[in-house]
């Protein structure tokens, strides 16, 4: 137990809400960034139905990834910086820059301002969208060593991921001075969601189990929402962390079909193997919808996922894949999100 602050950009997330309780159960006074200060009881909500009592030592602040102001007040005093927040489209962009561009900035943005308020460590919360992606299909396990080939024709989402997260070892590298760069990179976070604001894979989760007849020819690796904040909180602390990446990700691919099944029968639906959506379709529907955008360039396609570093550096134990999803469908279920 300890009393450092840490600020958690984007506290309100589906990821960010399991960083900060986690956190204060560890003892950290912590203060979080929003876009709307009004949601603070929204959040202590959430907080409280993982246990985390309402009077913690919790401050929230305003401040947005597009902009300059509230950065230098949110981080001030802070000994670490778990930078979780980030941009996604609602809807299909007029330009992929209109997706980079933001990240990207709001990458350099974190650091800089970390940087000249004197934090020891920031830890940023990317995506295997940087790790693996653009490449020929391969049996091989990728692991922290690969990047994304941006130069492939990717979705803009995808392809902001890696460039954010390059762009952010390129400051640390030109200006980033005594601070510390340590990164995330998880694969499809699942589990359990604190709030019915559903982030993009557990919305994709809860469409699964209402809405889909069908579903694209894709696969899918797996982390627990609990493990990646876990790892996050390792990768703050931990000496050997400083200047390395780590990809967050347990259990081999599982296919859409099967990521469906369990979570419809942990939801307590009947567990029946949806068919298999015509890749025409997927493709006509990627025109209008972002997320079905990103699924294209995907169809057929199964990666695997080494976390061997993340195991050995950092003495990371996740739960397997299943239960994972296993938790998805038992929380929504509980939460009242499939009314």
């Amino acid at each position: 137990m300890n009393n450092d602050l840490v600020l958690v950009t984007g506290g309100t997330g589906f990821l960010g809400t399991h960083v900060i309780a986690q956190l204060l159960a560890s003892g950290y006074r912590v203060r979080t960034t929003v876009r709307d200060l009004e949601r603070e009881g929204e959040l202590r909500g959430a907080l409280a139905s993982a246990g985390v009592a309402r009077d913690v030592d919790l401050a929230l602040v305003r401040a947005e990834l597009s902009k300059d102001a509230g950065w230098s007040d949110a981080v001030a005093g802070s000994r670490y910086v778990v930078h979780v927040a980030s941009p996604f489209p609602p809807a299909m962009p007029d330009s992929d820059d209109d997706v980079i561009r933001p990240a990207r900035e709001g990458a350099v943005r974190v650091l800089r301002a970390s940087r000249d308020a004197g934090v020891e460590r920031v830890v940023m919360t990317s995506s295997f969208a940087a790790v693996g992606y653009g490449h020929p299909p391969t049996d091989d396990e990728f692991d922290e060593r690969s990047w994304t080939n941006v130069d492939a024709p990717l979705s803009a989402y995808i392809r902001s991921k890696a460039v954010a997260e390059r762009a952010a070892w390129d400051f640390m590298a030109a200006e980033g001075g005594e601070l510390e760069l340590a990164v995330i990179n998880p694969v499809g976070i699942f589990g359990p969601p604190l709030t019915v604001d559903l982030s993009a894979s557990i919305g994709l989760a809860h469409q699964m189990i209402t809405a889909m007849p069908a579903v694209p020819r894709l696969a899918t690796t797996v982390v627990d929402v609990r493990d990646a904040a876990d790892l996050h909180l390792r990768a703050m602390t931990n000496p050997a962390a400083a200047g390395e990446r780590f990809l967050a990700s347990t259990g081999e691919p599982l296919s859409f079909q099967e990521v469906a099944a369990e979570l419809r029968a942990a939801f307590g639906r009947e567990p029946v193997q949806l068919p298999v959506l015509p890749d025409e379709v997927v493709k006509e529907a990627a025109k209008t919808d972002p997320g079905m955008a990103g699924m294209v360039g995907e169809l057929g396609k199964v990666r695997r996922v080494s976390n061997a570093k993340a195991r050995t550096i950092l003495g990371w134990e996740p739960r397997n894949n299943i239960e994972a999803l296993q938790a998805t469908g038992h929380a929504l279920r509980e939460l009242g999100a499939m009314r």
